[in-house]
């Protein structure tokens, strides 16, 4: 079958599901110039995978502290994509349920989309491990504080980003939203995540046993390909484009 008829065939699926859910994953920020994690130039591949660590970070704070200012402050500037904006006008059409994301960069909320479940945490906050004051690192003032500090707080306490470090739980309240709408769903769409970091990618699985339908968009396999019902191995932004263009006329 050729991408342009699976792709109408998805959307026929789209606009007959009573559920749908997506997960993104890493690839769904790389268009907006946030490089991924496991890539050959990704962060890891130049700062080491622990640097997430939790362990290390305790260890080391500076070192992650380097690491932030080149990887994660940067995020707070970069701005939504065709992926992001594609979600959130089906979320805004009602045919999308919610976002569950592994990213932490906060792209989905200021493309609009209203239900998100950050389930690795977010950028964008900051706590005192001291004090446990918090920190809005898009607030000018406080992100211009912490960098002149070296993300010392004003008690003199270490700052960490609120963010799931490996080692950490992931955020409780986030993963159950998370895992209750991966249950409700009879459709479930999974773009740009690799599957391989549990227990994200146990929400697919979850959403199979329930009965849903898996639809992975994704460059390069997953170990999961073999239960989708559509697997679209093509470019996010392509992707997106397509079924915007493809949806259209339904949606406005």
């Amino acid at each position: 079958m050729d991408f342009d008829k699976l792709i109408e065939k998805f959307c026929e699926m789209l606009k007959t599901s009573k559920f749908v859910v997506a997960l993104t994953g890493a690839g769904v920020s790389v268009p907006s110039g946030i490089p991924d994690f496991r890539s050959p130039n990704g962060l890891y591949a130049k700062y080491g995978q622990d640097i997430f660590e939790i362990d290390e970070f305790y260890k080391n704070p500076d070192r992650f502290y380097n690491f932030a200012k080149e990887g994660l402050i940067p995020m707070l500037s970069a701005q939504p994509n065709v992926v992001h904006h594609m979600l959130a006008k089906l979320e805004k059409a009602g045919i999308l349920k919610g976002v569950i994301t592994q990213n932490i960069d906060g792209l989905h909320q200021k493309a609009g989309s209203k239900n998100v479940a950050e389930i690795h945490g977010s950028v964008r906050i900051w706590n005192c491990l001291k004090c446990t004051k918090r920190y809005e690192i898009l607030d000018d003032g406080q992100r211009e504080f912490l960098l002149s500090t070296n993300f010392r707080c004003s008690c003199g306490g270490l700052v960490k980003p609120n963010i799931t470090f490996f080692g950490e739980m992931l955020p409780v309240d986030e993963f159950a939203k998370a895992q209750k709408w991966a249950e409700s769903s009879d459709l479930f769409i999974t773009l740009g995540s690799s599957l391989v970091v549990y227990p994200a990618a146990q929400l697919p699985i979850y959403a199979l046993r329930n009965g849903a339908k898996l639809v992975i968009v994704n460059k390069g396999e997953t170990p999961l390909d073999r239960y989708a019902t559509f697997k679209f191995d093509i470019d996010l932004t392509e992707f997106s484009n397509k079924i915007l263009e493809t949806l259209n006329t339904f949606l406005n």
